[in-house]
């Protein structure tokens, strides 16, 4: 749990815990009548994200959660999905503007932004790629996302952190749209982005180391 202000009451209550977790739903997941969906590639998150929505099982600073949801993970190849079931997702679209059985959503995100680091850090995992630019000797942070709409909605997030993070605007791709920050910027919101990380759990292994080792060669 996140050690400053404990275990949230209600998972659509702004906390770290849901602002991380809703983070990763909005990136890399879908809300259903009767089901959340989140994806991931890392098992260590899958774990962290069912026990944030109500399992059992514990990992670090995350404890055993007292919701009435039922939740499972699935694996397939290298991707685990971590499924809530229950009237939790309509319940997220309706507070929150997450699209709903394949809906448009508004991802009206506000409720969350007193966490932005934690959100931030679930949309990056969700649907945010790092990559080594070796011939510029640089980190590229990149989002891309099929809904246009939740991507100025991180850009909007982006204008508010305490560190410099511009950007370029939303261009068309193969699965979506994309946009990236700036390389110069990288190396400062990503450092802010996972600080304090460790003590509440709430981050991907696997995105977080990968993120701090590219930073390392370029430095």
């Amino acid at each position: 749990m996140s050690i400053e202000t404990g275990p949230p009451g209600d998972m659509l209550a702004a906390h770290p815990e849901t602002a991380y977790f809703w983070g990763r739903v909005a990136g890399d997941g879908d809300c259903g009548e009767n089901c959340v969906t989140v994806r991931t590639g890392d098992e260590t998150a899958a774990r962290r994200l069912a026990t944030i929505a109500g399992a059992e099982r514990t990992d670090q600073r995350i404890v055993k959660r007292p919701y009435a949801h039922d939740t499972s993970i699935t694996r397939r190849e290298e991707e685990f999905t971590v499924q809530v079931v229950g009237p939790l997702g309509e319940r997220a679209s309706g507070a929150l503007g997450l699209p709903f059985e394949g809906e448009s959503g508004g991802y009206r995100l506000d409720p969350l932004s007193d966490y932005d680091r934690q959100l931030l850090r679930g949309l990056v995992e969700g649907c945010g790629t790092v990559c080594f630019k070796s011939d510029d000797d640089a980190v590229g942070l990149s989002f891309v996302h099929e809904s246009r709409a939740l991507l100025r909605t991180i850009q909007s997030l982006l204008d508010d952190v305490p560190v410099a993070a511009p950007y370029d605007e939303p261009s068309e791709a193969s699965s979506g749209y994309w946009f990236g920050v700036e390389d110069d910027a990288v190396p400062a919101v990503g450092e802010w982005l996972y600080e304090g990380s460790e003590s509440t759990g709430l981050f991907a292994p696997s995105r977080r180391r990968k993120l701090r080792k590219s930073l390392e060669r370029i430095r």
